[in-house]
């Protein structure tokens, strides 16, 4: 049974095959014809081109830069306003002859202070003094008096190691006069051209009548 069924789907299967293959044939025997009936696509043409001889070539070529001008122009002259310059007198000022007294010599005096010692060498120049600060204790009370510091001055003209060495009243003013003392600056000594240590002296005044004033 299985045998014919399978014979029979062999046949079957020649056969539409064989049929296809006769459909085939026929289409494209039918489509073959004369190929020069057919009509020529717009736009597309089929063969060999021809350039005319009379073209052209044209030969591109840099130009050459103009040379420069041998004597260029010179340059316009500028026109420069000249201002005239205003000179202005200087006005007389009529300035009073101050009576500053002086310390040492040379240095001015700036702060309240009695005497500086003075050596071989020279006289010690103050350059900067700091008025002592009054103590609030001793203002309420009235109290005056003076302390006598001594001191190093630097090579740069700076104060260092300071002391008391006397006071009046003691021990009042004391703290102030070394606070004062310390932020002061002096000529340094000079030796042979070389700046050098140097001990000082200073005797700072506390006045009420300074006082008043700061």
């Amino acid at each position: 049974m299985n045998r014919l069924r399978l014979l029979i789907a062999a046949i079957l299967a020649v056969g539409v095959t064989f049929g296809l293959f006769v459909f085939m044939n026929f289409l494209v025997s039918s489509g073959s014809g004369d190929r020069g009936e057919l009509e020529p696509i717009a736009g597309i043409h089929f063969g060999p081109v021809d350039i005319p001889d009379d073209i052209q070539t044209k030969s591109r070529r840099i130009p050459k830069k103009p040379p420069p001008p041998k004597n260029p122009p010179p340059p316009p002259k500028m026109q420069i306003a000249k201002q005239d310059a205003n000179i202005q007198p200087m006005p007389d000022i009529d300035i009073p002859n101050l009576d500053v007294p002086m310390s040492g010599g040379e240095g001015i005096f700036i702060g309240n202070f009695q005497q500086v010692d003075k050596t071989a060498e020279g006289d010690i120049i103050p350059v900067v003094v700091i008025r002592p600060m009054y103590p609030r204790d001793a203002a309420i009370g009235g109290i005056e008096g003076w302390v006598k510091v001594e001191f190093t001055i630097t090579e740069t003209g700076t104060v260092k190691d300071p002391r008391v060495i006397d006071a009046k009243p003691s021990r009042i003013f004391n703290r102030e006069a070394i606070r004062a003392i310390l932020k002061w600056k002096f000529k340094p000594r000079v030796v042979d051209g070389v700046a050098v240590e140097r001990r000082a002296t200073q005797i700072i005044d506390f006045s009420l009548d300074d006082a008043q004033g700061f």
